[in-house]
């Protein structure tokens, strides 16, 4: 299968997941400004008080083909947490949305929980202790089994985009935003 073929697979694979709505394949002028967006964007997490460490994103920057797709609330999204915070190398807090793991975070008494985040009140610094040791937001890199299955592929990796990232997505794709649509990124590598 000739390389421009095993693109076009992918590509019909991601429009096949639920939830997806296009596919744009991002180019070498696209990457290098989505890189210099996700670095600006890594100083501007919690309005300022945490800093980002986008890990999904910079797997996907890693691998040889790019593409970003957009999604619709029938997305579904990967089932591990797409945020984690870490202060000190430590596991502080995530979102979860699994509804029966959400319920029992929420019967935990040294569990916040606020919507589908899930802070560890025993792990969460004190303000004062906060400025010194910032809490960085993680976001992980993902798997996607419906893009692994596809003959020709290698390394397949999923990333959530920053917002100035998703936003600079859908100028490329002629899109404006809308309630409950979003962006994605994967990335893989020829075999």
């Amino acid at each position: 299968m000739e390389r421009n073929e095993i693109i076009e697979d992918v590509q019909c694979k991601i429009k096949a997941m639920k939830g997806v709505e296009d596919t744009y394949i991002i180019t070498e002028e696209d990457r290098e400004k989505i890189l210099a967006l996700e670095k600006e964007a890594e100083g501007a997490v919690l309005m300022g008080l945490g800093i980002g460490d986008n890990q999904g994103i910079k797997e996907v920057f890693n691998r040889q083909v790019i593409i970003a797709f957009t999604t619709n609330m029938d997305y579904n999204w990967p089932k591990e947490a797409n945020v984690v915070f870490m202060q000190n190398g430590e596991k502080v807090g995530e979102d979860v949305y699994d509804p029966e793991k959400l319920e029992e975070c929420k019967k935990c008494k040294d569990m916040l929980v606020m919507g589908n985040l899930v802070l560890y009140r025993n792990a969460v610094p004190r303000p004062k202790e906060a400025k010194k040791n910032p809490l960085t937001v993680v976001l992980p890199p993902k798997k996607c089994p419906e893009v692994e299955c596809a003959c020709g592929v290698t390394s397949v990796v999923l990333g959530s985009p920053s917002t100035p990232t998703d936003e600079y997505i859908r100028e490329r794709m002629g899109l404006q935003a809308g309630k409950g649509q979003g962006t994605s990124i994967i990335g893989f590598d020829f075999c």
